[in-house]
């Protein structure tokens, strides 16, 4: 049984890397909630096939059993909430709402300065499709230069990505930033 759930985290893992299926990611690439599970099934099928849930090690399961009691409830709510503290920012391509340029911080709570996750969704439902376009520091702007290009400007270059008929995207290439006039 335990099986389950790492098999889960695994399609999940797999889909978190750039062109897997964002839904998959979504519900799948949690590794504190999934390895969790797993670690408690098997731990719980080793006392059950040496019978140690009678006599001496009722204890020990007794334990086990209230931390699971209060873990179970502190993972789900983790599971739930834990998102809800990153800034997102969500801008569809001119004349193509399919394209989706997506913007969130993933600094975490106790950084100083924002690092962004910066990603192209393309396409809709459990086919969509994310793309990396890289992980910057603040300084960095990514913005929709026409429905088929993506400029990410930095403090000194300008790094554009072409959108490929497909949705997924073209190798990077960088460009000096214009001068100021």
């Amino acid at each position: 049984m335990a099986l389950a759930p790492l098999l889960a985290y695994a399609a999940g893992r797999h889909a978190s890397r750039s062109g897997g299926l964002v839904e998959v990611e979504r519900w799948f690439n949690r590794p504190v909630l999934l390895l969790g599970a797993v670690l408690t099934l098997i731990v719980a099928s080793v006392f059950v096939e040496l019978g140690l849930y009678a006599g001496a090690g009722q204890i020990v399961w007794g334990i086990g059993l209230v931390a699971l009691g209060f873990g179970a409830p502190l993972a789900f709510l983790s599971y739930v909430f834990g998102e809800s503290e990153r800034s997102f920012h969500q801008e569809a391509a001119p004349g193509r709402p399919d394209r989706v340029l997506t913007v969130t911080d993933v600094a975490g709570g106790f950084a100083v300065d924002p690092v962004y996750r910066m990603e192209l969704v393309s396409g809709s439902g459990w086919s969509a499709r994310h793309w990396s376009l890289g992980v910057r520091w603040k300084s960095t702007r990514a913005v929709w230069a026409g429905p088929d290009r993506i400029t990410v400007t930095g403090s000194s270059t300008v790094t554009v990505f072409d959108v490929l008929p497909d949705g997924s995207l073209s190798a990077p290439r960088e460009e000096p930033l214009p001068p100021k006039q």
